[in-house]
């Protein structure tokens, strides 16, 4: 079993129990803004089977976030190599989604940092990135908390999304491992 652990939250393997939140999660039009459409029950369980292979195969992927206290799956956080054509490419990105009731109580950094961590330490990667639409202001907002930089320069319109699509534009976020820094100096 792969995992993480913080002090409130266990970022573990996919369960059964957690095909539905995700999928109700990934229906809340709250939760979904600043992705292109909401996912369907099947879409979401697709999903989770897929981030699940992840973990298996290369190790690492997007956790299933629970909170400690109750075992209650909240979201997803995690690392993930990036599968679209940029400027910045490649590169393993960090992203969380979590559900709307698990907002705004720190869940997001807590995740991230320990994904930081696992990510700096556990697997040796010198930098990490993160995206998101300019409009995305509570996620810019995480990526801040958890000392990620904007790259002005490398903000970039998504690949995926065509031409004149509201959420074409992103902006970008990278923050290098402590240790590659210490290590240059």
């Amino acid at each position: 079993m792969n995992y993480l652990e913080t002090e409130r939250l266990i970022l573990r393997d996919w369960r059964e129990q957690d095909l539905e939140p995700f999928a109700a999660m990934n229906a809340d039009n709250a939760v979904m803004e600043f992705f292109p459409a909401v996912f369907s029950r099947e879409e979401s369980y697709a999903i989770a089977m897929r981030l699940q292979q992840d973990i298996d195969e290369i190790g690492y992927g997007f956790f299933a976030v629970a909170l400690k206290a109750t075992g209650n799956f909240i979201g997803s956080v995690g690392l993930s190599a990036v599968t679209f054509d940029a400027a910045f490419v490649p590169a393993v990105e960090i992203a969380w989604r979590l559900a709307a009731a698990s907002w705004g109580q720190g869940f997001a950094s807590e995740a991230a940092r320990a994904c930081l961590s696992h990510g700096f330490s556990g697997l040796g990667l010198s930098e990490i990135v993160s995206f998101t639409t300019p409009q995305n202001t509570k996620s810019m907002a995480v990526m801040e908390r958890i000392g990620m930089s904007r790259d002005l320069e490398g903000d970039f319109e998504h690949p995926n999304l065509p031409v004149g699509h509201h959420l074409r534009a992103h902006v970008l976020y990278r923050i290098k491992n402590p240790r590659s820094s210490q290590t240059a100096k």
